[in-house]
């Protein structure tokens, strides 16, 4: 019996293989991502494919919205790269870390740029996104 090949997919990233970098966070059963970055990581892939579900659940209760209407921004927002500047914490054993990345886009075709500093907690093992400040 032939067993089926995995086919490679860039993970949007920039972290190898999808299926092995943050698209094993983004299923609905997966174990959740173990460090601040690895979040920010699978967040800015699900903002890039499109994964409305996954950005709500990772999003902390207390600043979470009740939608991103990302069905919107479909073909028209590009997200073409991630950069981590910084992290500080934000591992096993803490409970807030933050992340610090530029996030880089094309919108009709315009290059764009999101520099933003984004804060993370960690309650019952989970890490959740807090908030961020854009610069």
């Amino acid at each position: 019996m032939k067993s089926k090949k995995h086919a490679y997919v860039a993970c949007p990233c920039g972290g190898g293989d999808l299926a092995a970098c943050c698209g094993r966070y983004h299923q609905p059963d997966a174990p959740p991502a173990p460090t601040a970055q690895a979040l920010m990581r699978s967040r800015y892939s699900a903002y890039a494919l499109g994964l409305e579900d996954y950005l709500l659940a990772t999003w902390h209760a207390s600043t979470r919205p009740e939608q991103l209407n990302l069905a919107e921004d479909a073909g028209v927002v590009k997200w073409i790269g991630l950069e981590i500047q910084r992290c500080e914490a934000g591992l096993d054993g803490d409970e807030a870390g933050l992340v610090e990345f530029v996030a880089r886009y094309k919108v009709g075709g315009k290059a764009e740029r999101l520099h933003e500093v984004s804060r993370f907690v960690r309650e019952d093992g989970r890490w959740y996104y807090v908030a961020g400040q854009v610069s």
